[in-house]
């Protein structure tokens, strides 16, 4: 229910974006310009809400790499939380055991009843490492995202047509006695034709 209402507002919140999207032709007083694709945009959305830029850049098919990229540090945030949580119970069960209470080991979680105080806290310390390894990650992977669609952003306007030429040819420099490769662009003006 709430990946439905987010993608809702992820809708909206694009349908208002649209009014300002580069492709789009605005009359303004009889005459027609074409607004520019800006890059720090979608790097703004991408960085609010993971997706949001790659719907600016229209780049629609990433949209669901990225939250399936985005879900794996969660899920595994989300499982090593719980199993922390579980496991720094029993060892704090575990120790008052010790020490003469034993109220909460009737608490302890069935997987966990049968380990001994010192394996709990081993256990207990890699799912806190692991929960913090996760959060690292999911920070990482919007990261990734924010770069992703900054840098389709600016490659938005690239300009791939046939005026770009590269040229590639054997050469030798005498003054060094050395052979080599010989690199030559070639940038061609539309205009001079």
């Amino acid at each position: 229910m709430r990946l439905l209402l987010f993608f809702t507002l992820l809708l909206i919140l694009q349908q208002n974006a649209w009014s300002q999207d580069s492709t789009r032709v605005v009359k303004k007083d009889s005459t027609f310009s074409l607004q520019k694709h800006i890059p720090s945009t979608a790097t703004k959305r991408s960085a609010l809400i993971p997706g949001w830029g790659q719907a600016y850049n229209k780049q629609y098919w990433k949209i669901p790499l990225v939250y399936g990229i985005i879900s794996i540090p969660t899920i595994t945030y989300i499982y090593n939380n719980d199993m922390y949580s579980k496991t720094k119970f029993a060892y704090e069960a575990r120790f008052k055991e010790a020490s003469g209470d034993a109220s909460d080991v009737e608490k302890i979680d069935p997987v966990l009843k049968n380990l001994s105080a010192s394996s709990l806290q081993s256990y207990r310390n890699m799912f806190r490492k692991s929960r913090d390894y996760s959060m690292m990650w999911f920070v990482l992977t919007w990261g990734i995202n924010v770069i992703d669609a900054t840098v389709s952003g600016h490659l938005k306007e690239f300009d791939i047509t046939n005026d770009l030429s590269l040229k590639i040819q054997p050469t030798y420099l005498p003054q060094f006695n050395q052979a080599g490769l010989s690199l030559q662009f070639h940038l061609k003006n539309s205009q001079s034709r």
